[in-house]
């Protein structure tokens, strides 16, 4: 019984969590060419992963942070996989090399979105929830946050979106 309830509750969080947001009306962001090799999401452990993502807004930003004292961006990510048993690099660049692409319009909750905010390098990672949104560590001195992909500043630095792949996202 604890193990369904706490997917169920998580996912009632996230759902929460959604409906109290508002949703820009911003340029979208670049369409992304869909890789065909990428994975169905299973929506169960995909909402887990968005809904953990989620619970977590409000807890400082720390650089190499992976753990509820703190979180840099990447160390979110991780964090946030590895609590549903899935096993990613640790920095933003190598998550993005290592998940399979995703378009856009084939984002799941769960899956990882990047940018590249100071170069040409993806050097930010954000967690998918679902209706455009995402959820990220920014950076030092602002907390774990809900942000939106149609965001101008967030269209204008997107990168790609990514999803592990191999049923990662299926449960086990």
């Amino acid at each position: 019984m604890r193990r369904t309830a706490l997917p169920a509750a998580l996912a009632l969080a996230l759902a929460t969590l959604l409906s109290a947001c508002s949703l820009f009306g911003a340029r979208a962001p670049a369409p992304v060419a869909l890789n065909p090799a990428a994975p169905e999401p299973a929506n169960g452990q995909g909402a887990a992963i968005a809904a953990l993502a989620a619970s977590l807004i409000g807890t400082r930003y720390e650089f190499g942070g992976a753990d509820q004292s703190g979180f840099d961006c990447s160390g979110l990510a991780l964090y946030v996989y590895e609590r549903v048993g899935i096993s990613i690099p640790r920095t933003a660049a190598a998550q993005q090399r290592a998940a399979l692409p995703v378009a856009v319009a084939q984002l799941a909750p769960g899956d990882l979105v990047f940018f590249r905010l100071r170069g040409h390098r993806v050097d930010h990672v954000g967690v998918y929830a679902g209706a455009g949104r995402f959820i990220h560590a920014p950076h030092s001195g602002v907390a774990v946050a809900s942000a939106d992909l149609s965001d101008a500043y967030f269209a204008q630095h997107f990168a790609a979106a990514g999803r592990f792949g191999g049923g990662a996202l299926s449960s086990p």
